[in-house]
């Protein structure tokens, strides 16, 4: 039996937020760059967002990628942007986290091919998605015995990207059986005692050794983003508890990971997150607070913001429950503030628009993190995009509640980070596609000898936390690549476009 959650609770300021209530609020107006992106239509203003640059680069990858690497036992994780190896994906083996995203990338411009075609611009999409078929299913099966782990809670980002869409485009059996395989797993993580499922098995940094699976429970910001795996199996399987497991995890995550800040000038409430809470499993209590990929244990690690933004409007669409809609608009509306009240600094003009800004809605890494170069200050263009794939899902909620204003805010700010993403972020190493002399789709630079970047995206930051054994920073990042093309996809499923 789940440990019956609460219901309702008072969060306590924490030590620091009379540090963070003094963040100065500048009005999205005081920049050049439009919060309210409707001047022209919504199609040119992501024009970049449906180009064949987009299909193109990650077809590259995946043909490439298989060269010497079939089946796959490493999977793209980030490109540098800097260095002897900048460029170019550097691989990850098979069962770290990101495994899944690539595969989900071809995947979701799969789904894009059937559903939308028309928003996929070649001449050449029938041959298109003949190739894309079987560079997914190379990249993908592999990653199918991953879903008998129970070492891990990172399941929906290693199966869903890609078995969701092989089961709902294609009607893959093997692949709804995979996610429900999958959710079981996670499911074995489950501790009723704390109301939780267990994220990490060990943290050890410079300082940090949490390792005792009898004495420590870690939960991270990043796993709300999991509990969708186990939604959408428990509605295809029939099995409450897993079900039950996901609520009871993101209430406990509400009392635990959410930190109050000051309300917005509204009244409207506005939460922060703590990356990681250290649980002890014999009693549920807290025995810390502390952050792995963040500045430090009070500051706002940019990401682990966006995935509860994303993590808790999708549990509120499974579940109705309001508490978890108003918790994901609360986490939005502090993103949004930070980044409307950051130093000005972070903009930079638009190469070839004088009159236009970029990069106030291009996160910094840690809201709360020191600017160590104001000419180039540290972001994740991954945190934004996650986010604004958050802030679309909670658009949709609030239409469905008759909510018409916020609804309409949340949208316009998802929009309006994508396109700033794009302006900003968007690598300029354009690719396209060819029919080559053997009559086979192929790729091509766009410009000849202007340099080569595989990913869609620069400007992520995967992790900078100064006691963290691998730190990497600034640079194309897989998962980043993978929200944008699903927040394409999103806005043609919505009828936007």
């Amino acid at each position: 039996m789940l440990q019956a959650a609460r219901q309702s609770f008072i969060m306590a300021p924490h030590a620091d937020q009379t540090e963070r209530n003094n963040v100065s609020e500048i009005p999205a107006k005081a920049s050049s760059i439009s919060a309210s992106p409707n001047q022209t239509s919504l199609r040119e203003t992501l024009k970049p967002l449906y180009e064949a640059n987009v299909v193109a680069k990650i077809f590259r990858t995946a043909v490439e990628g298989l060269a010497s690497n079939n089946p796959p036992v490493a999977y793209p994780e980030y490109v540098p942007q800097t260095g002897g190896e900048s460029g170019r994906y550097i691989l990850r083996e098979a069962d770290f986290w990101t495994c899944g995203f690539f595969p989900g990338s071809i995947y979701s411009l799969i789904e894009r091919l059937v559903r939308f075609p028309h928003a996929v611009p070649t001449p050449h999409n029938q041959m298109l998605l003949g190739e894309l078929l079987s560079l997914a299913k190379q990249w993908s099966d592999p990653i199918i015995p991953m879903a008998h782990r129970t070492d891990t809670h990172d399941m929906s980002f290693m199966i869903q990207p890609s078995m969701r869409v092989r089961w709902e485009v294609l009607h893959d059996q093997q692949a709804l059986d995979t996610i429900a395989t999958a959710a079981s797993s996670l499911l074995s993580r489950f501790n009723s005692t704390v109301g939780a499922i267990r994220s990490w098995d060990v943290l050890t940094q410079e300082t940090v050794n949490i390792t005792s699976a009898t004495e420590d429970f870690l939960v991270i910001i990043d796993s709300m983003c999991n509990l969708d795996l186990l939604y959408y199996a428990a509605a295809h399987t029939g099995d409450k508890h897993m079900h039950e497991a996901a609520t009871a995890h993101a209430r406990t995550l509400i009392q635990t990971h959410m930190r109050s800040e000051k309300p917005g000038a509204d009244g409207k409430p506005r939460y922060s997150t703590t990356h990681v809470v250290n649980f002890d499993p014999r009693t549920g209590g807290i025995k810390e607070r502390r952050t792995a990929q963040g500045y430090q244990a009070t500051s706002t690690w940019a990401r682990g913001q966006a995935w509860a933004i994303l993590g808790y409007a999708q549990s509120y669409v499974w579940t109705t429950d309001l508490e978890f809609l108003e918790t994901a608009m609360a986490l939005a509306e502090y993103m949004i503030m930070r980044m409307e009240s950051a130093p000005a600094c972070v903009e930079l003009q638009v190469p070839a628009e004088n009159d236009r800004r970029s990069g106030r809605y291009v996160p910094l890494w840690d809201f709360d993190a020191p600017i160590l170069d104001e000419e180039s200050p540290l972001r994740d263009s991954s945190a934004g995009v996650i986010a604004a794939n958050g802030m679309l899902v909670l658009s949709q909620a609030l239409a469905g509640l008759d909510r018409v204003e916020e609804s309409r805010r949340y949208r316009s700010m998802a929009v309006t980070i994508i396109k700033d993403t794009l302006d900003f972020s968007l690598s300029r190493e354009k690719v396209g596609f060819v029919i080559g002399s053997n009559g086979e789709i192929a790729t091509k630079d766009e410009e000849e000898g202007g340099g080569r970047f595989d990913a869609i995206l620069k400007n992520a930051t995967a992790n900078y936390n100064a006691k963290d054994h691998k730190r990497y920073w600034d640079h194309g990042l897989v998962y980043g690549d993978y929200y944008l093309i699903e927040f394409g996809n999103r806005l043609l499923k919505m009828g936007l476009l």
